[in-house]
């Protein structure tokens, strides 16, 4: 089964996650991709290096092909005959084309490492390496304040002045694929000047996988410096009006890059692209008919051409593969629209879940913060309700304690005029030597004490402390008389005194 007949859905969990994984990086249709990811054993990683590198020829494929291709013996020349009148061809077969794959170059410096010697042997040649850098340094200085005692010196000795040497310029310093190509540009205007052509600021290897990735035309343009056409080519044929006017027009979707032969990187390029004369230019395109991962060479063209040939062999070349491109582009827009309607649904879907998930999360903490609210409210109402029975309890406790009224008025008494909260006045006398707290006490127990009969005997709340909501003022002038610490009645009130009961607010019960 083809990659073309099978359905995303249908492949297995990992099977679609290793579609999933090449689709992002390569962004390639999904039919192609299972083909492919199925020539690669499921392999994400050889698959993409086959997008960006190229499918080398399948051996198995050749040796069917060569296999088929054989001449047959009379004896089965029948029998081929009824399977080719039965079957038909493969549509690989028939669509098959002859262009030259051209390979992704992938250009790497020559940096070459320096050997660095032991440090016993630096050690030891320290010495000698500080005695010839002074012996350098001299002749140096030397020959920089005589510059023409060396002609003197080799004008004595050979009669007469040797030709000479030429200097070897021929040779250029290694730099990475980005500098090479600036180094290339600012060469190339500083030779022919200022022009408008748009050369690609990067290596090969980066113009090629933008130009597959884009679906977009690669013009590889080769220069040899000691070639004696290329300062014609690039004046008279690569920087005409027309041949600019050509490249630089967005609806041909060139990507121009160039380079010197000079150049490691260039030169590995025309030797991958099979140039045999210089000036050298090749267009490369991505061939759908050859392979879904395949770049090959689709037009080249050497040596002097003048514009009049140069643009129609360009046009011809564009035009016979725009359509595939144009179709792929297509089909790629719309696998992109999917994906991204599929990515905003996706993200539609999240931001309503996380909504639902935002006011589940709310309900759930108004929940809690009412049963929350309920638990402290009937706590607070179960302490309240314990506290007044304490209080009560303590009430009558306390009644049981106070002692009855004096009868006499004479020495030791002490006779309290008090305006109840409820407006009515009690005067009770009491003993002299009697506490404040007493005094409180007869106050805070005064209802229990206005009951009419015996009082039953009653035990005080256990772990109860008691806390009078009130105080005792005398109006005028303004006293207000404590219990705790506060001394005897008579010492505080005297033989006779008038009392307001103020009862106490919350905070200042606290």
């Amino acid at each position: 089964m083809t990659g073309q007949d099978i359905d995303p859905s249908h492949l297995s969990s990992s099977q679609q996650e290793a579609l999933g994984t090449y689709t992002a990086v390569t962004n390639q249709e999904s039919s192609a991709a299972v083909a492919l990811l199925e020539r690669s054993q499921w392999n994400v990683q050889i698959a993409i290096a086959k997008f960006f590198d190229g499918e080398a020829p399948d051996p198995v494929e050749e040796a069917r092909a060569s296999f088929t291709s054989a001449p047959l013996p009379p004896s089965q020349s029948s029998r081929q005959e009824v399977l080719v009148n039965g079957f038909s061809r493969s549509p690989r077969t028939q669509t098959r084309s002859h262009l030259d794959l051209a390979p992704r170059i992938v250009h790497q410096p020559d940096n070459r490492n320096v050997y660095q010697p032991p440090f016993l042997f630096s050690l030891l040649f320290s010495p000698f390496k500080l005695l010839y850098r002074l012996l350098s340094g001299s002749v140096g200085l030397f020959t920089y304040l005589f510059p023409n005692f060396p002609q003197l010196l080799s004008g004595r000795a050979g009669g007469r002045a040797q030709p000479q040497r030429s200097k070897d310029t021929s040779g250029r310093r290694p730099l990475n694929s980005r500098d090479t190509a600036s180094r290339f540009t600012r060469e190339f205007e500083e030779e022919y000047g200022h022009h408008d052509l748009k050369f690609f600021e990067n290596g090969y290897a980066h113009a090629y996988d933008v130009a597959k990735a884009d679906l977009k035309f690669l013009l590889v343009v080769l220069l040899s410096p000691e070639h004696d056409d290329t300062a014609t080519f690039v004046r008279s044929t690569l920087l005409s009006p027309e041949v600019v006017t050509y490249i630089n027009d967005p609806q041909n979707k060139i990507i121009l890059w160039a380079g010197n032969v000079q150049d490691s990187e260039a030169y590995q390029v025309s030797t991958a692209l099979n140039c045999s004369k210089f000036p050298f230019a090749a267009v490369v395109a991505h061939t759908l008919q050859d392979s879904s991962t395949s770049m090959s060479t689709i037009a080249r063209i050497s040596g002097l051409v003048p514009p009049s040939a140069f643009v129609p062999r360009l046009r011809n070349a564009i035009s016979q593969h725009s359509d595939a491109l144009e179709q792929a582009r297509a089909s790629r827009n719309e696998q992109q629209a999917t994906r991204n309607l599929r990515e905003e649904q996706n993200s539609a879907y999240e931001r309503s879940l996380a909504q639902d998930r935002e006011r589940a999360r709310q309900r759930r903490e108004a929940e809690e913060a009412r049963t929350f609210a309920e638990r402290e409210q009937k706590a607070k109402a179960e302490s309240a309700e314990r506290e007044a029975q304490h209080r009560e309890q303590w009430r009558k406790w306390r009644a049981q304690s106070i002692p009855p009224e004096p009868s006499s008025s004479g020495e030791g008494i002490t006779r309290v005029s008090i305006r109840m909260t409820s407006g009515e006045r009690v005067v009770r006398k009491f003993r002299a030597e009697a506490d404040m707290e007493e005094l409180y006490a007869f106050v805070e127990c005064f209802d229990v004490l206005s009951e009419v009969g015996p009082p039953s005997k009653v035990s005080g709340p256990p772990n109860y402390d008691h806390v009078y909501r009130f105080r005792l003022v005398s109006p005028l002038p303004r006293v207000v008389y404590g219990y705790e610490g506060a001394g005897t009645i008579s010492s505080s009130v005297g033989r006779t005194g008038n009392l307001l009961v103020e009862p106490l607010d919350d905070d200042e019960d606290e």
